[in-house]
């Protein structure tokens, strides 16, 4: 029995069961990236936040690079960007390579509020570890690293970094 939204079905599969508990881990999850931001710059949403960690990542680089590993349109990285900008997280820079185009560039302050963020995710997960019954946290390691490596066999896992 799951205690997921199929609360009271029949699991399918044995899967079902680990597909439920990596839901609610991943919804925790995001509640810890939440209230890391948060903790850091409150007026920094999740999807900016992703845009500064695919920066962080990659280096310079074009609008549609960034919109292709995000996953959505280019004229919604244009409106992120230019939040990002105005908020001296991001800056728009001529392409060194071709000196023609535009890229994005994470500014000095976008560098920082990553790194803060991080450091943030790293405290609140150690938390969460710590008060885990120890016998469990070997198993949990193995299981999220072969998660982790099946995952990223997957085809829609075409992102370059482990941050994004």
């Amino acid at each position: 029995m799951s205690s997921g939204p199929n609360s009271g079905q029949v699991q399918d599969s044995p899967a079902d069961a680990v597909t439920d508990a990596v839901l609610t881990a991943s919804r925790l999850l995001v509640g810890v990236s939440a209230r890391s931001i948060s903790a850091v710059d409150d007026s920094i949403t999740i999807p900016q936040f992703r845009m500064l960690v695919v920066l962080y990542a990659l280096g310079p680089a074009k609008l549609t690079a960034v919109a292709e590993i995000l996953h959505v349109n280019p004229s919604h990285v244009t409106r992120m960007a230019r939040r990002l900008i105005s908020a001296n997280m991001v800056e728009q820079r001529v392409n060194p390579a071709t000196h023609r185009e535009a890229v994005l560039v994470l500014s000095e302050t976008g560098e920082q509020t990553v790194t803060q963020v991080a450091m943030q995710q790293h405290r609140h997960i150690a938390d969460i570890v710590e008060r885990m019954p120890e016998q469990h946290r070997a198993y949990l390691v193995e299981a999220l690293e072969a998660f982790s490596v099946a995952g990223r066999a997957s085809p829609v896992s075409d992102v370059p970094d482990d941050w994004i």
